[in-house]
């Protein structure tokens, strides 16, 4: 009775840790590509800070909970257009931050005196993600 309940202790410790960890990696992962920065900029709208936090915190518990339980909607297409929509605009400006960010490599390679190696040094990025995602999803997720 007492080893199930340290048991659990541990297991609840174990746990708390690593969404701590893992929403410490998100939120600095948010922070270093600047997205929500970048969108109040362009949007002209920093007197809605609050908001714009709100919804991360907001996004990420709902977001969190929907990936551990077993909830099915069964929606109309236009509210499933509507998410769709808004995981693929979520998406896009991730990649547009991610598009940002690589100007590093131009500079890098401009440092060393790698100019006109640029173009390996990227399609072997391209293809190393290719086999990667491959690889796990063959191996891993079959």
């Amino acid at each position: 009775m007492i080893i199930n309940l340290f048991i659990n202790f541990i297991e609840i410790i174990i746990g708390l840790a690593g969404g701590l960890a893992v929403g410490c990696g998100f939120v600095a992962f948010l922070t270093v590509l600047g997205i929500i920065p970048r969108l109040i900029q362009l949007s002209k709208s920093q007197s809605l800070l609050r908001v714009y936090g709100a919804c991360v915190i907001a996004g990420s518990i709902f977001g969190t909970y929907i990936s551990f339980t077993n909830i099915t909607w069964s929606q109309p297409i236009f509210v499933l257009v509507l998410w769709g929509g808004l995981h693929g605009i979520f998406n896009g400006m991730l990649a547009a931050a991610l598009t940002e960010v690589l100007n590093v490599f131009p500079l890098l390679s401009k440092r060393i005196g790698l100019e006109g190696h640029l173009l390996w040094l990227l399609m072997a990025i391209f293809f190393g993600k290719i086999a990667g995602s491959l690889f796990q999803w063959m191996y891993f997720v079959k």
